[in-house]
């Protein structure tokens, strides 16, 4: 018993030094506050939204008045969420849609497309938010790295199947999540689906940096019209996104208590997403990134024009787009 509780005692130890280093002085957030009918009459396309930022965002957002589609994978797990948020909403509240999206499968996202594009008169926030962080090596649908066809590929395919709707609804916006772990990816176009090579943790930054490149590009493509899009970082949160980041048995107590300390909770997380999806601060703002509701200064790696249009044209070709 005093051999387990002295290696419970160092790993924690450990963990919670780490957890020092990683997230240190976390600064309480600000939630904001809109008039209670900001969203009334909009739609609003929220990827992920049956757990984590995008839960807490449909549910902001709902409470707004807002028309919330919540574009998920787990039709079952989104039914029990939508529940929960119409319950926690009030009296007052907007509409909750639920419609399938499989991002891991380019067939999907074209049945979801053609389903919105049908049915829905307009578009007024789509938010790419959907993601997966560091799992074991595996391929889409369509044989692309999980992560790189999850977190970019995916949303690029149905960024780009929306955008005429966006622009006949215009003013709109597409807000991408990404995250700052871009900072320690490239883009290694030499084999974009880590064939040669898996590193869970790289792949998941590049991923993310693919995220800024393609808001880049976009925000240029978008010149002229009245849609904007913007990306963000919304720092280290509380979600199930780290649920394939193994944690050592003895150890997961005591980081789920660091966790608490050290992290934002999914709504405070998710203030960013829902500053760019309806402050009027924003409108007309575009090609930028922002955490903590305040425009980021990116690394040049994330600004490259270069880079960005060859991960464009790319991209296009992966997805079945270029002519």
């Amino acid at each position: 018993m005093s051999t387990a509780v002295l290696i419970a005692a160092v790993v924690g130890g450990g963990v919670l030094l780490l957890m020092r280093r990683l997230f240190p002085r976390r600064k309480a957030v600000k939630l904001l506050q809109y008039p209670t009918d900001t969203m009334r009459g909009k739609t609003v396309i929220v990827t992920g939204a049956n757990s984590g930022i995008g839960k807490a965002l449909a549910g902001e957002l709902l409470k707004l008045r807002a028309r919330v589609i919540m574009a998920c994978r787990d039709l079952r797990s989104a039914e029990d969420v939508a529940q929960d948020l119409r319950s926690q909403a009030g009296p007052e509240q907007g509409e909750v849609v639920i419609k399938h999206l499989d991002l891991a499968s380019l067939r999907s996202v074209r049945n979801f497309c053609e389903e919105i594009n049908k049915e829905e008169p307009k578009i007024d926030v789509l938010v790419n938010n959907a993601g997966i962080y560091q799992c074991p090596y595996t391929k889409t649908e369509d044989g692309f790295e999980m992560q790189f066809g999850v977190n970019h590929l995916g949303h690029f395919l149905l960024t780009h199947l929306l955008l005429d709707l966006l622009k006949a609804s215009s003013p709109s916006r597409i807000v991408v999540v990404s995250s700052k772990l871009y900072k320690y990816g490239h883009i290694n176009f030499d084999d974009l689906n880590s064939e040669g090579n898996y590193d869970k943790a790289f792949c998941y930054s590049q991923s993310k940096l693919a995220n800024l490149l393609f808001t880049l590009k976009l925000a240029h493509q978008l010149e002229g019209t009245a849609v904007t899009v913007n990306a963000l970082t919304p720092g280290m949160v509380r979600t199930r996104l780290g649920r394939h980041v193994q944690i050592p048995l003895l150890a997961k107590p005591l980081f789920h208590l660091a966790s608490l300390v050290f992290l934002k909770s999914p709504l405070e997380g998710a203030q960013t997403p829902l500053y760019l999806a309806c402050s009027p601060e924003v409108e007309g703002v575009s090609g930028k990134c922002f955490a903590n509701c305040e425009e980021e200064e990116l690394m040049a790696k994330a600004t490259d024009k270069q880079a960005a249009k060859k991960l464009w044209d790319i991209s296009r070709r992966m997805v079945g787009l270029a002519e």
